[in-house]
């Protein structure tokens, strides 16, 4: 039997050893609830891409899901974020938005907004203005076009490239329609270790049979996710009362749009700035795609001008019921044949019209104008003594007259000289009688004998 005193020593050091083990337990597990925290943390690398036509609405679009009033315009590349928050986790975060400059010259720019290491948590919105529809389908092939000659640019390992089509194509083949009676505000359904951008398969569902996709959905499959955005569908009232719009030429428009959103595999939002239409439905959407936040909000194409179209909803049968409405037109009616720009008629600019001046007005201007002049000689300093008259500047004028028509007439005779004296001496005679002129203002000409 051991002593007492060892006894105790034993179990002393037995308790010590539970201690330690015990404080050890509880380390690994806070540890463990940290490293659970922080994978459910929303993360900051997510970022959205901004094309679209110059005038088409994307600086206010962004200035919108920023909660901003005045919006900032600038060129090239800007950069803004979106605040995003999680209040059932009470966490948040900061969504990156690149908008790139309308001029098709600044697509060199895409190099920094697209990359190898930000591919896999970028999306990319494609703006095109109802304001101007008639090139909304040019602008969209334009803008999808140079993104996918970046993408092929871009060195993405092949494995890498192909596992990022399929996820689309997996979240196409899943999407199922939301709970009309779900609330927006429940527990996220993805878990944050996992990016929603790029779902991957699910392991218990292996089993579960997806359908093949139409012919033509994904057949141009970039790897990223798009949201088309149609902006200021507030317009379509105007192009109603100026441009004699109906209703089936929305259809025309909405079957084009969806299947090239169809194409991309892209989402579609018909939104309004100034009406607040389905601006607050695109920012739950992009939040929900990228960070996995609930979204309860169905597909909805009865309004023309709030369509949305979530992806993975849409096909070509659902597509083909806007063609009951197209009378005056065909589906594969080429658009820019029937969604033509209208002719702005420049106004004729025409000559200024001149108005001819009164008779009187002229004659008492000319009049004004030789009462001005000096006399034209000595008689008329004569009859106004330094300051010629009216009457003697009248008779001064037919004297020079009388002079001038005899003596500078090529080839007259000596009898037209003198009927021409005769003439402007009985012309001034008149003027004599009339206003009572001085005698000394007759005509001296070398011709007035013969009068």
């Amino acid at each position: 039997m051991a002593p007492i005193g060892e006894k105790d020593e034993r179990m002393g050091t037995t308790l010590a050893d539970d201690d330690e083990n015990e404080s050890q337990t509880l380390w690994a597990t806070i540890l463990g609830e940290v490293q659970s925290s922080s994978a459910t943390n929303l993360p900051s690398t997510k970022s959205v891409l901004v094309l679209g036509d110059n005038e088409s609405g994307k600086t206010t679009l962004v200035a919108r899901l920023q909660g901003v009033e005045e919006p900032k315009k600038g060129s090239g590349l800007e950069y803004y974020y979106i605040d995003v928050k999680d209040d059932y986790r009470d966490d948040q975060t900061h969504a990156g938005v690149w908008v790139l400059d309308g001029d098709p010259s600044h697509t060199g720019l895409l190099k920094f907004a697209i990359t190898e290491e930000n591919f896999e948590n970028i999306l990319v919105l494609l703006v095109a203005s109802m304001a101007q529809p008639w090139s909304i389908m040019e602008s969209l092939n334009k803008w999808a076009s140079y993104l996918q000659e970046h993408v092929d640019r871009l060195k993405l390992k092949p494995e890498d490239r192909r596992e990022y089509e399929d996820s689309l194509v997996r979240f196409f083949q899943e999407y199922t329609e939301p709970d009309e009676n779900s609330s927006g505000n429940q527990v996220p359904s993805h878990r944050r270790d996992v990016n929603p951008l790029h779902p991957t398969a699910s392991h218990t569902e292996e089993d579960k049979v997806l359908l093949p996709l139409g012919e033509n959905t994904l057949s141009q499959n970039l790897g990223i996710p798009i949201v088309v955005v149609i902006t200021k569908s507030d317009a379509i009232s105007t192009l109603e009362k100026q441009h004699d719009f109906k209703e089936e030429h929305f259809d025309f428009i909405q079957q084009h749009i969806r299947k090239f959103c169809l194409h991309y595999g892209a989402s579609l939002v018909y939104s309004s700035v100034k009406e607040e239409k389905n601006c607050d439905l695109l920012y739950k959407y992009l939040v929900h795609r990228i960070y996995g936040f609930p979204f309860s909000s169905p597909a909805y194409v009865v309004e023309k001008d709030c369509v949305f179209v979530p992806a993975g909803w849409d096909n070509e049968k659902k597509i083909s019921i806007l063609y009951e409405n197209l009378n005056t037109m065909k589906a594969d009616d080429c658009f820019e044949d029937v969604i033509t720009k209208p002719i702005t008629r420049k106004p004729i600019q025409r000559d200024a019209e001149v108005v001819a001046e009164d008779e009187q007005v002229f004659l008492m201007k000319q009049q004004s104008i030789l009462n001005k002049q000096p006399a034209p000689g000595p008689a008329g300093m004569e009859a106004g003594k330094g300051t010629p008259t009216s009457e003697g500047m009248l008779a001064n004028f037919f004297n020079s007259l009388l002079n001038k028509s005899t003596a500078k007439t090529p080839g007259a005779t000596k009898a037209d000289k003198a009927a021409v004296s005769r003439e402007a001496a009985a012309e001034l005679e008149r003027l004599q009688k009339s206003k009572k002129m001085a005698p000394e203002a007759k005509p001296n000409g070398p011709d007035s004998a013969a009068s």
